[in-house]
């Protein structure tokens, strides 16, 4: 929104503290990096659809904050590659942002968020351990499912 707003009221011109928060153009022509920003807005088109299937299998399990009065795991779908597809689907999103912007401004977003997911979701996790109802499951799904977020790697 920040980007938007700075270049629209700029005439549609980055303002120059944005120019310097660019990514470095060296290494691409001028139409690849077109290229790379049009393919990102693409891309978030498809991670749109990536998120309502994630709420879909998600349903009544969605909430804000606090617990569910009828808790249950879901495995399903995106659930059955990452405990976390919502968070995964955020990080993306940072990255795709930085690349539509050519900035690196949402690469320090990434790594902030990033930061408050490693510590929210063992908190998550532990609150779901401690419910008797699907601790069990859970802890089953967790050997199963052993990627939070990107498969292979965390």
């Amino acid at each position: 929104m920040t980007y938007i707003l700075c270049v629209t009221f700029n005439r549609f011109v980055q303002p120059a503290w944005m120019q310097r928060m660019s990514l470095p153009d060296a290494y691409f022509t001028y139409e690849n990096k077109v290229g790379l920003r049009v393919a990102a807005c693409a891309a978030t088109f498809v991670l749109m659809r990536f998120i309502g299937r994630t709420a879909k299998h998600l349903g009544n399990q969605w909430h804000a904050i606090g617990r569910r009065e009828k808790s249950r795991v879901v495995q399903t779908g995106p659930y059955a590659v990452v405990r976390h597809p919502g968070y995964a689907s955020v990080l993306i999103q940072e990255l795709l942002f930085a690349l539509m912007s050519w900035s690196y401004a949402p690469l320090v977003g990434l790594g902030i968020i990033a930061g408050a997911f490693a510590v929210k979701m063992p908190i998550e996790e532990d609150l779901i351990m401690q419910d008797p109802g699907v601790a069990a499951e859970y802890r089953a799904y967790m050997q199963r499912v052993p990627a939070r977020v990107i498969p292979f790697i965390w």
